[in-house]
């Protein structure tokens, strides 16, 4: 009797797992694989600017309340500070890839055709993105939810849907796009 780790083909089943795993290895150092975030793997035609609007209105109420901090106490200090700057990062993302998806499978070439400022929106914003993970900046914060309040406005018209701008119900006193 042969164990089962004995003879296939001349090697050993973990002889043979061993090349395997080593030939992978050497394939994605030479090949790596990027990784793809996506809201899922098939059109499945759900898109919504409005998490990109809560991750804006986000941003802005980490940017008041750092703005905000005053505190006698160095260590809770230090601690808010990373904690509020860790959030206004993290929504940023959550802005960058919201907008993405927009724009790289929501919106078609005869939307840009039809409103021409909408390239920019996507480009100013992605720039504002960058200057608000880096900076306690509230211009920047207000200019990146306006830029998402008109490309919400401009989702919901391709929708043939008419956009309606409200104040929104968050401490930071700004506005929300819907629709009627």
């Amino acid at each position: 009797m042969f164990p089962i780790t004995e003879m296939y083909y001349g090697k050993s089943y973990a002889k043979q797992a061993m090349n395997r795993k080593n030939i992978l290895s050497i394939i994605s150092k030479v090949l790596p694989a990027k990784i793809a975030y996506a809201h899922c793997d098939i059109p499945c035609g759900i898109y919504d600017p409005n998490r990109a609007q809560l991750a804006a209105h986000t941003v802005i109420r980490m940017t008041q309340l750092l703005s905000e901090l005053i505190n006698d106490d160095k260590i809770k200090l230090g601690h808010d500070i990373a904690r509020m700057t860790s959030v206004k990062e993290k929504h940023a993302e959550v802005i960058e890839e919201e907008l993405g998806t927009l724009e790289d499978d929501y919106f078609k070439e005869e939307h840009f055709k039809e409103f021409p400022e909408l390239k920019e929106l996507f480009f100013n914003s992605s720039k504002l993105s960058a200057k608000i993970r880096q900076n306690i900046d509230m211009e920047a914060s207000e200019e990146m939810l306006e830029n998402i309040l008109k490309i919400s406005e401009i989702f919901y018209k391709t929708k043939k849907l008419q956009p309606v701008r409200l104040k929104s119900p968050y401490p930071t006193q700004r506005e929300i796009v819907t629709y009627k």
